[in-house]
């Protein structure tokens, strides 16, 4: 919520506002800066973070220069598959909001329908208005959105918790801020089924999936962050496990990349460990050889998908 509340005025306390010292001030550079570091690509959906946070400025400024102003509609709507940095942005956004005071708290709470929706009749109202007590004043993330809605079970409750949130969503706009997050096809009937919410959603944001290249960058980059790193020909063949796992079930980019990072540590420390006898230095430690890699069922016709969930 903002210090000072929205009017219609044209009394004007400011004349002149240094947009570099109030991004700075907001933390809004920062955040920005932090998310490309966080993000591998995205352009895409980093320009409209950018936009947003750039309209949210100026729109602080103009109700501080007393120019006409009336509250931004916040809720927004992400969508793209799993491991596309979905959450991230959440929290990232979350700041963004908090930095320019249009919300109290920069938290963000993250749920699914399994926490909004009982099981019995009661049940569903108290659960739902538990959960946006919890995330009043910041961000509701409500993860797979569409799973709230299951038109083909006429014993479901998650209708009941749709119109409570429809409710919050439109008459308390100025102190919670909710992003309904999903597939892009799944999301797109939920809307269509429930058009209240795409009516009180001004900004869609699409998660494109990465490029194999990007991948590989990710890869790197996690394996860096834990003080590991590729030799030459183990980079050649995750560039092979990428193509290949890219085709199997269950593929949730980045988070199937951390997956697999994973399981390389795990087989790189059972290969050191096989030679007990072997005398180990830094280099032996901290690099990832071939066969760390290809020991993947991937190479063999298997899909990895033991930890790799939809």
């Amino acid at each position: 919520m903002l210090d000072v509340p929205y009017a219609m005025t044209t009394e004007r306390n400011e004349t002149r506002f240094d947009l570099r010292k109030e991004a700075e001030a907001a933390g809004i550079t920062d955040t920005l800066q932090q998310l490309d570091q966080e993000l591998i690509g995205l352009k895409p959906v980093k320009d409209r973070v950018r936009q947003i946070a750039s309209l949210l400025l100026v729109e602080r400024i103009r109700q501080r220069a007393g120019l006409a102003s009336a509250p931004p509609t916040l809720h927004m709507s992400f969508t793209g598959n799993p491991g596309t940095g979905k959450t991230t942005v959440a929290l990232r956004m979350a700041r963004i909001l908090h930095g320019l005071g249009f919300v109290r708290r920069g938290q963000v709470i993250s749920v699914t329908r399994d926490d909004l929706v009982g099981q019995y009749i009661g049940h569903t109202a108290p659960k739902t208005k538990e959960i946006l007590k919890k995330a009043m004043g910041g961000v509701l993330f409500i993860d797979e959105a569409y799973y709230l809605h299951r038109p083909d079970n006429e014993r479901d409750y998650g209708q009941e918790s749709i119109e409570i949130l429809l409710q919050v969503m439109e008459n308390q706009r100025e102190d919670l801020v909710v992003i309904l997050a999903g597939y892009g096809e799944r999301m797109t009937s939920f809307f269509a089924s429930n058009p209240g919410f795409r009516s009180r959603i001004a900004h869609h944001i699409e998660f494109p999936d990465y490029a194999e290249a990007e991948l590989l960058v990710i890869a790197e980059l996690m394996l860096k962050e834990r003080g590991y790193r590729f030799s030459a020909a183990a980079r050649e063949a995750f560039e092979k496990y990428i193509e290949f796992r890219r085709t199997q079930p269950f593929f949730s980019n980045a988070r199937s990349i951390r997956n697999a990072v994973d399981r390389i540590r795990l087989r790189q420390a059972d290969r050191l460990v096989s030679d007990l006898d072997r005398m180990l230095d830094v280099a032996d430690l901290e690099t990832i050889d071939p066969a760390d890699v290809l020991a993947s069922r991937v190479f063999s016709g298997g899909a990895d998908v033991r930890s790799a969930k939809p």
